[in-house]
Formats: C-alpha cells, sequence, structure tokens
C-alpha cells in the first residue's frame, strides 16, 4: 500500500514539475524507452510536436517526456525546443494574419448589429416613455376624480343635512298650523257658542222686557 502511495506521489510530483517544450525543427526524431541508443525505439514524432517535459537528465542528455497520445518515454534533451519551431511559428501568424484580415468585416457585422440593437432599444425607450406618460395621465385623471369624489361626497352629506334640516323645519311648520288650524276652530267654535248662548239669552230676555214695557205703559195711564 505504501509503495503505491509513493509511486502515485512521484506521478504527482512529476506532473507538477512538467514543462512545455517543442521537438526541433528535424523531419523526425525517436522516442527510447531508455536513456541511451540501446533502448529500444518506442514511437517515432515529427518536428513541431508540443511534448510534456516531465524530467531533464543532464549528465545522460535525455529527458523523460509524454507524448500526445499520453504515451511517455525519453528523447535528447538538445531535440527539443523552448519555443515552437519557425514553421509552426509561421503558421500561427499566418493565422493571426488570417484573423486580422477577417476583422474588419466582423467588426463591421458586429457595429450593424450593435446599431440594430441600439436602434431597438431606443424605439423600446420611447415607448417606454410613452407608456409612462400615458399612465401618469392616467394617475393624474383618477387623483382629480378622487377628490372630485370626496368633495362631490362631502356636499351630498351637507345636502343631506340640509334636507334633514328642512325636512324638519317643515314638519315644524305643519305641525304649527294644524295646532294654529285647531286653535281657529276652537276659537270660532267658542265665538259660535257665545253667539248662540247671546241669542238663547236674548231670546229669554226680550219677551220680558216688552213686557215690562207694556206693563209700565198701562201704570202711566
Amino acid at each position: 500500500m505504501r509503495r503505491y502511495l509513493f509511486i502515485a506521489l512521484l506521478m504527482l510530483a512529476s506532473q507538477a514539475l512538467a514543462e512545455r517544450a517543442w521537438v526541433t525543427d528535424e523531419f523526425k526524431i525517436t522516442v527510447r524507452s531508455g536513456e541511451s541508443p540501446r533502448h529500444k525505439i518506442i514511437s517515432m514524432i515529427k518536428s513541431g510536436t508540443p511534448v510534456e517535459v516531465l524530467s531533464r537528465n543532464r549528465a545522460t542528455g535525455y529527458s523523460r517526456v509524454r507524448l500526445p497520445n499520453g504515451k511517455e518515454g525519453f528523447v535528447l534533451s538538445r531535440q527539443l525546443l523552448d519555443h515552437p519551431v519557425a514553421r509552426e511559428q509561421l503558421a500561427t501568424l499566418e493565422a493571426e494574419v488570417a484573423a486580422l484580415k477577417t476583422a474588419p468585416s466582423e467588426l463591421q457585422r458586429k457595429l450593424a448589429d450593435l446599431t440594430e440593437r441600439h436602434d431597438r432599444l431606443s424605439r423600446e425607450h420611447e415607448s417606454l416613455q410613452a407608456e409612462k406618460k400615458r399612465i401618469e395621465l392616467e394617475l393624474a385623471a383618477l387623483k382629480r376624480t378622487s377628490a372630485n369624489a370626496v368633495r362631490i361626497a362631502n356636499e351630498r352629506n351637507e345636502l343631506r343635512k340640509q334636507v334633514a334640516e328642512l325636512t324638519r323645519s317643515n314638519e315644524e311648520l305643519k305641525q304649527e298650523k294644524r295646532e294654529l288650524e285647531n286653535n281657529n276652530a276652537q276659537r270660532w267654535f267658542m265665538i259660535g257658542g257665545g253667539v248662540t248662548i247671546a241669542g238663547i239669552l236674548i231670546g229669554l230676555i226680550l219677551p220680558h222686557l216688552r213686557l215690562r214695557r207694556r206693563k209700565d205703559s198701562w201704570g202711566s195711564l
């Protein structure tokens, strides 16, 4: 178990120390199973191939590398460069030049897209502004309507109070009229009764007066 752990730690350490290198500008180089020409060749890689350097041995002049396909082996350290070969650099430069050539058209397309987006956003902004103004006008109208409704409600309540006062006053006047009518009826009834009684009294007294006058006339004779 410790042996496997030690091997795993060595592999991790070798990966941490790994660096990038490129095969020298030769046609092909050999990858051997060990650090000498006597070891068998396990692969041939062409120039410009990127490899991962796991370790370097100055004494033997070999470097342990990992190939792009994952295989590991040893190559001569002098056949490795710390930068891409001229052919690879030239290809990279040509790709960059081609990208720069296509950049203006790409930039024009992006500019057109941005202009279209800007115009669309401007139209949306104008539409939103118009909608905002409409909503503000509706809100102001609602506020005015609400204020008018409150005023109308207050006026209606005031009118109701006035109607109630007038109704009460009218009832009081009606009551006073009924009382006056009753008083007048009673007064006329009393007057009529008085006249009747007076008539009766006159009817009773007047014959006596006439009789007395006749007696007095007879006495004077």
